[in-house]
């Protein structure tokens, strides 16, 4: 009996070309199958989901500062919309304020990725495909943020 491997169908909305490529390059050398897709703005997420409404990604990876509408903007639209409601959202984002944090986690967003150096990313986002194998359902609060520091804790 062969053992498959699930497919990870993931989007990325990121407005930095540099992110977007070492988020693919970081993704790639996980043992990972996935099919990456990337759009560079809100405006431009909102239509790729609206085009593709039957067949959503496994995971979205979202930027919170992206131009034309920002991630949180994205992340109240989709979690506003029963069509999009279950979608699985990482926020992906540099900055780390918790209070910024605790509205993205009230709003629905599974988990919040903090950007960081590359060798780190793949560890990151590998964490995080393996956090959403095991349950795709938002984890408990103080399971939210996944950053350096609670990788070296683990």
């Amino acid at each position: 009996m062969e053992i498959t491997t699930p497919i990870f169908n993931i989007l990325l909305a990121d407005d930095d070309p540099d992110d977007r490529f070492f988020f693919r390059k970081a993704l790639q050398e996980l043992p990972v199958k996935h099919l990456l897709q990337t759009v560079a703005d809100g405006e431009q997420l909102v239509s790729f989901l609206d085009e593709n409404i039957n067949h959503l990604p496994d995971v979205l990876f979202l930027d919170i500062n992206m131009p034309r509408m920002n991630g949180i903007e994205c992340l109240t639209f989709i979690k506003g919309d029963c069509r999009l409601k279950c979608l699985v959202v990482v926020i992906n984002s540099t900055s780390l304020r918790d209070d910024v944090a605790d509205k993205l986690y009230g709003l629905g967003a599974h988990y919040y990725l903090q950007k960081c150096d590359f060798t780190e990313m793949g560890v990151h986002i590998g964490e995080v495909l393996e956090l959403l194998t095991a349950n795709k359902e938002q984890p408990m609060r103080c399971d939210f943020v996944i950053n350096q520091a609670r990788s070296h804790n683990n």
